[in-house]
């Protein structure tokens, strides 16, 4: 089976474009994958990694996550033409600038219900702009995920949160299938880890000041993440809060595997990696019980579920001081287990010779 994916122009493989990277790794062995994107950059990380794409060599003025950003404010359409004959290509579209004629839609979730939540603790200037065009940008939104959801055979969403916020709109979703993870790289690398810190993560869809009051209560924490710029001044300079900035997926794997846990306090996360590399390296994860992160953490099990930011304050205080049974690190590895990328292979197989017919 031949397999077209369309990419977002991203930078690096991580973030949207990494679900569709391990599921093109994990399935090259048996089907013939192409990527689709924008951005000879991201065509050239692809390739770096042993994977076939091709790009329409398109420049963007805007970097990181921003970029993708710029590309969804273009709004990208193209159309592939078909035979109709049984060699043609599945055509699977992960991105979320490509209006395509595709077989599948993987949806992710959209931009501006991420603008949304994250509006709060966006730096002063992305404020004003976005209260100024916040209108316009509803607008093209909706119109631009109408039009996806027309332009494709099936509407897949990577959680059940996510499902929601397109049904909201009206858009009709087919199902779920959560983005896959690579459990054999993401693994626990100590028997007897030091537990002395709690680690976090600094980026775009932090609440960091729940971080604060969580440090000032006390806890030790070791804050990764390469958009330091994102991160404000009174968590800077906290005693207790070491800033990492970016951190190899090597070195990722050795913080989360000597943890005592992982705090996950978000403004919006459709689905959320970190919870689940967390709980695959056997470190628990406490999180909200909201959004995609209160689909994977299991309360009491593999983490704990905060019903507001008063109440995970006081969780994390209490498992600082207390500790925790040795038995979730093992569930926690169990659980992520359901979210490797073999599993969430054979859910794609399915859909995909359902498409084939």
């Amino acid at each position: 089976m031949d397999i077209i994916m369309f990419v977002d122009p991203a930078e690096g493989l991580h973030g949207p474009l990494r679900p569709a990277y391990l599921l093109a790794r994990e399935l090259r062995g048996q089907h013939d994958v192409t990527f689709v994107t924008p951005s000879p950059e991201t065509a050239e990380a692809i390739r770096s990694a042993g994977l076939k794409a091709v790009s329409f060599n398109r420049r963007y003025l805007l970097r990181g996550s921003l970029r993708t950003l710029e590309a969804w404010l273009r709004g990208i359409r193209y159309r592939v033409e078909r035979d109709g004959k049984d060699d043609d290509p599945v055509i699977v579209n992960f991105s979320q600038a490509f209006l395509v004629n595709a077989d599948i839609y993987y949806a992710q979730g959209p931009i501006t219900r991420a603008l949304e939540d994250m509006y709060p603790e966006m730096r002063p200037l992305y404020r004003a702009i976005y209260r100024a065009l916040r209108g316009l940008f509803i607008l093209h939104d909706r119109s631009f995920n109408r039009g996806l959801r027309g332009a494709s055979g099936l509407f897949i969403a990577n959680s059940s949160f996510t499902r929601s916020m397109y049904e909201a709109w009206g858009i009709r979703v087919d199902g779920v299938i959560y983005p896959p993870l690579d459990t054999g790289f993401f693994r626990p690398t100590t028997s007897r880890p030091s537990g002395d810190y709690a680690l976090t993560y600094a980026g775009k869809e932090t609440a960091f000041s729940v971080i604060r009051r969580v440090a000032d209560a006390g806890v030790r924490i070791r804050a990764f993440g390469s958009k330091v710029s994102h991160v404000p001044d009174y968590i800077r300079g906290h005693p207790n809060v070491e800033l990492l900035g970016r951190v190899s997926d090597e070195e990722l794997v050795e913080l989360y595997s000597n943890a005592l846990f992982t705090l996950f306090p978000f403004t919006h996360e459709p689905f959320g990696y970190v919870p689940v590399e967390s709980m695959a390296c056997s470190t628990p994860v406490l999180t909200y019980a909201a959004q995609g992160p209160g689909e994977t953490v299991i309360h009491g099990v593999t983490g704990w579920l905060a019903r507001d930011e008063e109440s995970l304050v006081d969780m994390a205080v209490r498992i600082w001081k207390e500790g925790y049974p040795g038995s979730m690190r093992a569930r926690s590895r169990e659980r992520a287990e359901q979210f490797d990328v073999k599993v969430i292979a054979d859910r794609w197989l399915e859909v995909l010779r359902k498409v084939r017919g």
